[in-house]
């Protein structure tokens, strides 16, 4: 298993968690999310995990709206194509502006959402989108999402760094 997802494995340890959000994870839209890459070596589902649980923990602790944000927060990126390839490819070249509505669209079409759960989803790349949170738990999102996307891709470079550097020994050292 890759060291990244270990990051987001404590939600298998929270009985209430997975209660609140097994009807969204064995989705089988939401399963798609598994076949795309969204931070370099992370899934966009890999991804909303780590995003839902640790918004579900701060908003339970803060005794917010917990449940509305755990759900929402596994489908804030349910944008179900690969972005990077688009971006190269300049077919959708505007990605971290669109893909909130895109989301939204699935969301609804695939879930019953409540208001605060579409606000989520749609503005959860807040300033990038010029959607602007209405909820306190939305602002939960925003931060989290960015958190997660910073820690994923640190990771991911580390881990790459390390691969480097021991590549790098072993070819001096066989001269």
């Amino acid at each position: 298993m890759k060291t990244i997802t270990k990051l987001y494995q404590a939600y298998l340890h929270d009985s209430e968690y997975i209660k609140i959000t097994e009807d969204i994870i064995s989705n089988d839209t939401i399963q798609k999310m598994n076949q795309f890459l969204h931070h370099i070596n992370v899934t966009c589902l890999e991804h909303s995990i780590g995003v839902s649980y640790y918004c579900y923990c701060i908003c339970k602790y803060l005794r917010w709206d917990y449940i509305s944000v755990a759900r929402a927060g596994l489908m804030h990126d349910l944008f179900l194509y690969d972005w990077i390839l688009c971006r190269k490819s300049k077919s959708l070249p505007l990605h971290g502006f669109q893909h909130p509505k895109t989301a939204l669209k699935n969301a609804v079409r695939h879930f019953q959402l409540n208001a605060l759960e579409k606000d989520i989803i749609l503005s959860h790349m807040w300033p990038v989108s010029f959607s602007f949170p209405k909820y306190k738990e939305t602002w939960i999102i925003v931060a989290v999402d960015k958190y997660c996307c910073l820690i994923e891709i640190f990771r991911s470079l580390k881990e790459k760094s390390k691969k480097s550097r021991e590549n790098n020994w072993y070819v001096q050292h066989i001269d």
